[in-house]
């Protein structure tokens, strides 16, 4: 530095002793100027006390010398002690080529300019509040200096001017939340940990009202809150945990829609319990208000709720959330919205703009329900094959629930989400099958399902359906059943396909599926509308095998007990439609249908279809079928039918057709079993056949004016004959000697 160089008012000594490389001269220097400047003070003289500042900010401060710089430093520093509380007059030329040092390659010139600096905010106080920012702005990139030294510094700075912020009541959060907002995406630890030691101080100051600004600063918080520091997310859960008390507090002046979609997007491992204890908190405190969010909540929601033990809180925390999002539905969302106005098109939650989410805060009414979005999130959890087994039930327990809750605009959306709930019947959990066949059950079952019949089925189907509703009357099957809707029918068709395309779903899963829907909808609505659909079958083996499982059901379930009652005694005009229904699908398989006919107490049509078992081919499998049905005749279903054995005198043709049973097996177990039983009824001679003249009617069931027997053994003939041109023409192909006897 050109020595010879006028700094008047600063004298040659002081000149020479602030570029001197020892520190020592330079503090002598720093006491003589902190003397001139004094009597600049006392003389009311802020023209030289400004030219003072600028010397030692141009000439020393920003020269290139680098003793010259320490030199400005540690004279700016006095420059502000002498002034003391004036300085804020100054505070600008004082503050700003000090926080340019900050930037120097040199970390010793660094540590001076935190110490200066330190100096001049604590003679400023709380004048310095007004340059905050730029403070704020230096503090953060000190924060993580690489020297230690010039951290230490920073940080007894960065003490200081959080005593002062504490103190103060004139502080601009306005001002420097975007400075926060910015600084807050910081990947550097140390940035990070600066940074939410601030958020916690001002929230700790009751003047100040952070609480306002978190949506701004909330995002940033949970990416903090995934720092692979365990110190630096430890500060970050007390801060959240902070923030979350005074939500609790102050719910109504909380802008929770404004954060919702904020807690959707942050579900990684690190920060999922805490969005997720957010999460809850906010349904249970804005309820509604939460409501246009759903789909992105229930996005983040629904894989928690398959998590093990090792994740039981965050799984607990999920399902608290789930289970509080569904009770804000109400049937009120099913109305249509009629406002002026107001836009019901859903939108996703990631695009909603800060206005749209404060209008829906300051009205709560207008909040609408995102049906769509949430029906998308539920059927793309239903075709993702890794969904968890708890989470695909609250899949289907939210379907479940909109079709209560919201019926009409839900069946806008029964077509595609069909297809997937029918796949859902072949899932390997029988829970996940149970409230699978809940929503089936109220889709067929619901009254706003009263619709055309296209758009789910082929055409095939529709003109099937189409017959149901029209030609059929189903929609009305008998006075002690409910109507079911065009999705019924449409149900069962497809059960019945999927059924026939996937043969193990049948084997292992249909006694159970039907057993349910039995429980669900009506047994006599089930059964009457598979019989019909069977009775169109073109697959002959597979009608054969479906009736065969229908009709163990229709024996042998608890959850068929009145509908057995209800054939076991055709009294009524509905009960006979029944039996011939059941009866004419039921001629796929002989031996089922016969069993049909012991169970309604039609022994003279079982005897006579018997006596019809001659001309059939009786193969291994026909044969087994009647082993079973002698085993069914000893169990408790048949008790009244072995009781029947004791009057012979008026069921001989029940007698007849065990015998005849009895003859159409070999010598096995069953054919044991039957005969022990037919030699235990009396008085074998009394038996009469119906030509004898002098036997009384025997047969209750030859009065029943309802049904055209000879007509249902035509049908029984003609369908065993389409049953024997397949398998000729099956055998044409290929032969089975070994299922043949």
């Amino acid at each position: 530095m050109n020595t010879e160089k006028d700094f008047s008012p600063l004298t040659p000594n002081i000149v020479r002793a602030l570029n001197d490389k020892l520190y020592e001269k330079r503090k002598v220097a720093a006491l003589e100027i902190e003397k001139l400047v004094r009597e600049f003070v006392a003389q009311n003289n802020s023209a030289q006390i400004r030219h003072v500042i600028q010397t030692l900010a141009n000439e020393f401060a920003l020269s290139l010398h680098p003793h010259s710089r320490k030199g400005g430093l540690i004279g700016l520093a006095a420059c502000s002690i002498a002034l003391g509380k004036d300085s804020g007059l100054y505070l600008k030329e004082l503050i700003d080529p000090v926080l340019t040092c900050f930037n120097d390659s040199d970390s010793r010139l660094r540590y001076y300019a935190c110490e200066a600096l330190y100096n001049i905010v604590k003679v400023a106080r709380g004048a310095v509040l007004p340059h905050f920012n730029v403070l704020f702005d230096g503090l953060s990139k000190l924060a993580a200096d690489p020297d230690p030294n010039v951290k230490s510094g920073s940080e007894l700075l960065d003490r200081l001017l959080k005593d002062i912020v504490t103190e103060s009541n004139k502080f601009d959060l306005v001002a420097f939340v975007p400075l926060l907002r910015e600084r807050i995406y910081s990947n550097n630890q140390y940035a990070r940990q600066f940074i939410i030691s601030w958020i916690h101080v001002l929230e700790s100051v009751p003047d100040i009202n952070l609480l306002d600004y978190l949506p701004e600063i909330l995002d940033g918080l949970f990416q903090i809150l995934g720092d692979s520091s365990k110190e630096i997310r430890r500060m970050c859960e007390v801060v959240l945990g902070e923030f979350l008390k005074e939500i609790k507090k102050n719910p109504s002046s909380v802008k929770f829609a404004e954060m919702a979609n904020i807690l959707v997007i942050h579900s990684n491992d690190l920060i999922q319990l805490t969005s997720m204890t957010w999460m809850r908190e906010f349904i249970q405190l804005a309820g509604r208000v939460v409501l246009p969010y759903s789909s992105g909540i229930l996005t983040a929601v629904l894989p928690c709720l398959s998590y093990d033990d090792r994740k039981k809180s965050t799984k607990e925390a999920a399902s608290a959330c789930n289970h509080s999002l569904m009770k804000l539905v109400t049937p009120e969302d099913d109305e249509d919205d009629e406002e002026p106005g107001f836009d019901s098109r859903p939108m996703h939650p990631h695009f909603c703009s800060v206005s749209h989410f404060r209008n829906i805060f300051s009205d709560r009414s207008a909040v609408t329900l995102d049906l769509d979005g949430i029906v998308q999130v539920l059927d793309r959890h239903l075709h993702d094959s890794s969904t968890g087994m708890m989470t695909r039930i609250a899949v289907l327990k939210w379907l479940y629930h909109l079709y209560i809750k919201t019926p009409r605009k839900m069946f806008k959306h029964t077509d595609s989400l069909f297809p997937m709930l029918l796949k859902t019947l072949s899932d390997e959990s029988d829970e996940v099958i149970l409230k699978d066949l809940e929503v089936l059950a109220e889709i067929a079952s619901s009254p706003a399902g009263q619709t055309d019949t296209s758009g789910l089925c082929d055409n095939s189907d529709s003109k099937t359906v189409q017959w149901w509703l029209v030609g059929s009357k189903v929609t009305d099957l008998s006075p002690s059943t409910p109507s079911m809707n065009s999705y019924f029918y449409k149900f069962m068709i497809n059960l019945l396909k999927r059924f026939s395309l996937e043969r193990k779903l049948l084997e292992m899963r249909g006694a159970f599926i039907i057993r349910q829907l039995c429980l669900l909808l009506h047994a006599e609505n089930i059964f009457h509308s598979m019989a019909d659909i069977l009775l169109k079958e073109e697959d002959l083996k597979f009608a054969s095998t479906m009736v065969q499982t229908l009709n163990t059901i229709l024996l042998t379930s608890a959850e068929l007990f009145q509908l057995r009652n209800q054939l076991k005694d055709l009294h009524t005009q509905e009960s006979c439609a029944l039996f011939c229904c059941l009866y004419r699908s039921w001629c796929h398989n002989p031996v089922a249908t016969v069993s049909l006919c012991f169970l309604t107490q039609n022994y003279r049509h079982a005897y006579d279809l018997i006596q019809k078992f001659g001309d059939l081919e009786v193969t291994v499998d026909f044969l087994m079928e009647v082993d079973k049905l002698v085993q069914l005749i000893e169990s408790p279903i048949f008790t009244y039918l072995r009781l029947q054995l004791l009057d012979v005198e008026h069921n001989p043709y029940l007698i007849k057709a065990l015998y005849g049973l009895l003859m159409l097996l070999p010598q096995s177990q069953a054919f044991q079993l039957l005969s022990h039983r037919l030699s235990c009824v009396p008085n074998p001679e009394l038996m009469r056949t119906v030509e004898d003249p002098k036997a009384p009617v025997r047969d209750k069931r030859l009065a029943q004016p309802h049904i055209d027997y000879s007509e249902l053994l035509q049908h029984f003939d003609r369908v065993q004959s389409k049953h024997l041109e397949v398998r000729h023409k099956r055998a044409g192909r290929f032969e089975h000697p070994d299922r043949k006897l």
